[in-house]
């Protein structure tokens, strides 16, 4: 793209020199969903505009995003916006509704309504998420680095199957087992655009992607491999090396044989599984990042402290980003979110 943004080195560069399995003085610490409900200043710009309007106006995303930068002091900001926005784009009608999530009121389930999905033009359809990333890069003024995301194929579809979030997939899970064929034709489509999308967020500025495999842990291993992965390492090759590529999943413990083969730089895991015995399945070269239960952040400063600090010391063991095993609560209080980067940091005791 023409107004391609150059990456400069950050004048915090912890993150991206940890990402690359670098020796650093200490692990990077932020938060998934760092830029959310738990911060006032949040709830606020919030107040002002519904859901999908706050995603779509680059001004009040990129607000959003630097917040916990200011608030808490994390190594990294990550772009405020929607895992479900490309499929928007590709002419799926999407619906916030309060007390249920996203919707979408014509769910695909057959082979034959493939083609109702567009290949859009990423620039015109998701240009604000453009937008908001260079307005963060140049309001951030390189402090920190910049991330942006997408779902994996597989998680968008859960979403565009079930025609929301669901308990049980029975759809997509149905159709992965009537018509595999099919389904492979459907994650082919969402990897297409999710490269396009994800390429666009690397040249407006983003210095690292992170891909988020929420419904990941669906799949045994064998059947990961076979529906899944695919569509992940088309993702993973078409992105190369240009930035680092974290690849997060969700009670994903049973696929760490598999996840130790992604060519990704960073794998990033939920709180169930201690990050020593992951590196013990994974091997000493990939990068983790995680895994503090984001529950553990309601607990006492001082509980929060002991946790951390037992958490670094069983990720001693190779190159580590500190993070949550999943989003941070709403309910979270800001001090509790603010002892556990401290104690990162090396602030706190």
């Amino acid at each position: 793209m023409s107004d391609s943004i150059s990456p400069p080195r950050p004048a915090n560069d912890l993150f991206l020199r940890a990402a690359r399995g670098e020796t650093v003085e200490r692990p990077p610490v932020w938060m998934m969903r760092q830029a959310g409900r738990y911060l006032p200043e949040y709830r606020e710009v919030r107040a002002q505009v519904d859901f999908l309007t706050l995603c779509k106006t680059p001004e009040l995303a990129a607000k959003v995003t630097i917040q916990p930068i200011d608030r808490l002091g994390v190594d990294a900001a990550i772009l405020f916006a929607d895992i479900l926005l490309p499929l928007e784009a590709m002419g799926a009608e999407l619906r916030f509704e309060k007390g249920d999530g996203p919707v979408f009121p014509s769910p695909i389930r057959h082979r034959d309504r493939i083609a109702d999905l567009a290949r859009p033009d990423v620039a015109g359809t998701l240009g604000y998420v453009f937008e908001a990333l260079r307005t963060v890069r140049r309001e951030l003024a390189d402090r920190v680095p910049v991330l942006g995301f997408g779902g994996t194929p597989w998680t968008l579809a859960s979403y565009l199957v079930e025609g929301g979030t669901s308990k049980q997939f029975t759809h997509l899970l149905g159709w992965s087992w009537e018509d595999p064929e099919g389904l492979k034709l459907l994650l082919d489509r969402l990897a297409e655009v999710s490269i396009d999308y994800l390429l666009g967020q690397i040249d407006a500025g983003a210095q690292g992607i992170q891909l988020f495999d929420s419904w990941g842990g669906l799949l045994d291993l064998e059947r990961w491999r076979r529906i899944s992965l695919p569509s992940i390492l088309a993702i993973a090759e078409a992105l190369g090396t240009r930035v680092p590529l974290i690849y997060y999943v969700q009670g994903g413990s049973h696929l760490l044989p598999g996840l130790a083969e992604l060519p990704v730089q960073v794998l990033s895991v939920d709180w169930r599984t201690p990050l020593s015995e992951v590196r013990r399945i994974v091997g000493p070269k990939k990068v983790l990042q995680g895994n503090l239960d984001p529950a553990a952040l309601l607990a006492s400063p001082d509980e929060i402290e002991r946790r951390t600090r037992a958490l670094l010391a069983d990720a001693a063991g190779g190159p580590h980003i500190a993070n949550l095993g999943h989003g941070i609560f709403p309910n979270t209080p800001v001090e509790h979110a603010r002892a556990f980067v401290d104690t990162v940091k090396g602030l706190r005791g």
